[in-house]
């Protein structure tokens, strides 16, 4: 007497049964596999609840791989799947919701609420429903999750220019320029117990600079301790000759350099920039160290008065006093220590160095 399989319901025949008819009742289990494995229906969900049918030995809708979910939902509807089957089912909604929930559920037992729009995969255990993931277009995805880890698997991942990695909150962490045609970038490297991570500059040149630029007249900041193997600043040379009232922009150079013979005694004034003052970028408790370079001919001129943001400092001079006279024939080169010792308060040291 043939009996059926648990699940799909196909005929198990037994032995010595089916005589003259065992080629039709096999190409019917097999019908009934591939119903199983490729099977796909649309069921209109639309006017009530569905409940699918597993019949033995016989086409049935619940034994469809893919259920396509159609209609205009007049309310709460529900796709019932007959109990005590373990099945795999494709699930689409397609349809149009209305603010209404769709969900595939056992007779019995509990189920899974089918996101509007999307294709899950659910896998009934006999008992219940229960959801195995998404088939979600990513694209329309706004905001997708991952179970895991991303593996990329030797691949790339893209980022559009002016757009970021954000943090938990969306907002912006770390935020991409593209540059045409690059072949440069930076590369970050982790490190073992006992040794630094890197920032390295890397790419097709040879030489390759690493820019790191505040925002601003913001600074870059190191913590703990600081190690530099070599180091250059920036030096602004001057075909003119110092006299009258000359500026310093720290924001522009470390370093000025007047080429010409000085024509008379001069002021220095030392600032942020044009728009900027020193006050402005420098916090109490810092300090900021300048040299001023001036080629002085036979005349002994030297620089005679000194102003932080257009106001006038005594400095205290590197041995006492303060320099009443230029060297001849030589580069004086002043070197002045600005120490910020509250707004718009200012210790000053000073020293001229002759070099012939």
């Amino acid at each position: 007497m043939s009996t059926y399989s648990s699940d799909l319901k196909l005929e198990l025949i037994g032995t010595g049964e089916a005589s003259g008819t065992w080629g039709a009742d096999t190409n019917n289990n097999l019908n009934l596999v591939q119903q199983a494995i490729a099977g796909y229906e649309a069921i209109d969900v639309a006017g009530a609840n569905v409940t699918l049918a597993m019949t033995n030995k016989t086409i049935s809708n619940a034994r469809n791989m893919v259920l396509n979910l159609t209609g205009t939902l007049a309310g709460t509807r529900q796709v019932l799947v007959p109990d005590s089957i373990e099945k795999v089912y494709v699930v689409k909604d397609s349809t149009t919701r209305s603010g209404n929930t769709l969900t595939i559920k056992t007779v019995s037992g509990s189920g899974v609420e089918i996101p509007a729009g999307k294709t899950i995969i659910v896998y009934s255990d006999g008992t219940n429903i229960n959801d195995v993931f998404f088939l979600a277009n990513i694209v329309e995805d706004t905001s997708p999750q991952l179970g895991g880890n991303l593996d990329t698997n030797s691949h790339n991942i893209l980022i559009d220019d002016a757009h970021f990695i954000g943090d938990e909150n969306g907002l912006e962490q770390i935020k991409f320029s593209t540059t045409s045609s690059a072949v440069n970038e930076f590369t970050i490297k982790n490190a073992a117990t006992g040794n630094a991570p890197a920032i390295s500059a890397t790419g097709g040149d040879t030489n390759i600079d690493l820019n790191i630029t505040p925002k601003g007249y913001g600074r870059f900041i190191i913590n703990g301790q600081g190690a530099v193997q070599s180091l250059s600043e920036k030096i602004t040379i001057e075909a003119t000759a110092a006299t009258g009232t000359k500026t310093f922009d720290v924001l522009t150079q470390a370093l000025i350099y007047y080429t010409s013979n000085a024509s008379g005694d001069w002021t220095l004034n030392v600032r942020g920039d044009g728009s900027t003052s020193l006050n402005t970028i420098m916090d109490t408790g810092e300090s900021v160290t300048i040299a001023h370079m001036v080629t002085i001919g036979g005349s002994e001129y030297r620089n005679s008065t000194f102003q932080v943001d257009g106001s006038s400092i005594t400095p205290e001079w590197q041995g006492g006093e303060a320099p009443t006279e230029g060297n001849v024939n030589s580069i004086d080169v002043y070197t002045y220590t600005i120490i910020k010792t509250g707004n718009a308060a200012f210790k000053v040291l000073g020293a001229q160095t002759q070099f012939a």
